[in-house]
């Protein structure tokens, strides 16, 4: 059974585009459903997240050392990044810890960033989490279904390679 989903924006920074996808009969992004969520939940690690998001958007641009690779053989990655020495730190209770929040995402390109879902990860490894195990799987067949549609030319790159465009009516099938 085929899916699918159309292309959201959701913001513009100085040096970084960020899109999300809103699965077909819904109009609120995946991006928004993870806010929503966790706005109430774990609101000091999405504002940690957020942070993060903005700190890339304004001033480093979507390098790759600032995305958390989530297994070896997959395609998406994840906010935030790895490591307590990064600023802006995460605190609890008045110390520096690691934030165990994932926010799933496809780094298209240093200008590019797709936002997808996510929640609190429990395990070692992402697959073996309960919570953020479907949030993995679906970002990495969003991200092969983005790759293979950059590939077939039915999103593509404006001039600078700064955004994406795509026909109004385009669905994304994964």
């Amino acid at each position: 059974m085929n899916t699918f989903a159309h292309i959201k924006p959701i913001a513009q920074y100085n040096k970084v585009s960020y899109y999300s996808v809103c699965i077909e009969g819904n109009e609120i992004s995946l991006f928004e459903e993870f806010i929503t969520h966790h706005t109430s939940t774990n609101k000091k690690k999405l504002n940690h997240v957020l942070d993060w998001i903005k700190l890339i958007g304004n001033k480093y641009g979507a390098q790759s050392h600032l995305f958390r690779p989530e297994g070896e053989t997959a395609d998406a990655s994840a906010l935030p990044p790895k490591g307590i020495e990064r600023k802006p730190h995460y605190t609890e209770y008045g110390k520096k810890k690691a934030n165990n929040i994932r926010l799933y995402c496809l780094r298209a390109n240093e200008n590019v960033v797709f936002l997808f879902n996510g929640d609190i990860k429990t395990a070692h490894y992402a697959q073996d989490c309960p919570n953020v195990r479907k949030h993995f799987k679906l970002a990495n067949k969003l991200t092969k279904a983005i790759d293979s549609a950059f590939a077939n030319k039915d999103i593509v790159w404006n001039d600078d390679c700064t955004e994406i465009d795509c026909e109004d009516d385009f669905k994304l099938q994964f």
